[in-house]
């Protein structure tokens, strides 16, 4: 059977060019998902590896859509040949079933970690920069007038967590930060 797996990491993304790329390959079963893949907790990659038998070819737009790092990688493909299961890039034109394949997936794994690790160091040192220029000075401090007021309510379960924040106009993480940064300044 021909599976494809299509990831993309955001809602806001389209997925439409994996699809498109991967449609000449007489896909049978199609695993689609809009997440990150900063690690392999992901329901339809899951669903996917459970379903992939013997003899089966798992189609990939690139490795980038399967995994972020070398060792997510190469445990999928590991996974996937002690199945019996090949794998196979589109962008990259690579077969896990050949030894050359195997070779090129270690060596494409570790240049997309590479590169992955060099875009978040130049994000941080970017930010650094912006900061001692005076350019960026961080997410502004959110702050709720009267909020002794409306964290006795809490207290008093007047209304839960999920009231508070709707009213305050506000997220949840948003709130239980607030409540801590109360309470520990209110330490008794």
């Amino acid at each position: 059977m021909n599976i494809a797996y299509v990831r993309v990491s955001t809602v806001e993304q389209n997925e439409g060019r994996q699809i498109e790329a991967l449609k000449e390959k007489n896909i049978d079963k199609w695993y689609t998902e809009k997440v990150s893949a900063k690690d392999t907790n992901r329901p339809q990659l899951k669903e996917m590896l459970e379903f992939a038998r013997e003899g089966d070819t798992i189609f990939i737009h690139d490795f980038s859509r399967l995994a972020r790092s070398t060792k997510d990688l190469l445990d999928i493909v590991e996974m996937l040949n002690a199945k019996g299961v090949h794998l196979v890039s589109n962008k990259e034109n690579i077969d896990s079933s050949t030894a050359t394949g195997k070779l090129m997936l270690t060596m494409i794994g570790a240049i997309a970690e590479f590169e992955r690790t060099n875009l978040l160091e130049r994000q941080r040192e970017g930010i650094a920069l912006a900061v001692k220029e005076g350019k960026y000075k961080g997410r502004r401090e959110i702050k709720v007038d009267n909020f002794e007021e409306q964290y006795q309510r809490y207290k008093n379960r007047e209304l839960n967590k999920v009231q508070l924040a709707a009213e305050l106009g506000i997220t949840r993480p948003t709130l239980n930060k607030l409540i801590d940064k109360y309470e520990q300044e209110h330490k008794k």
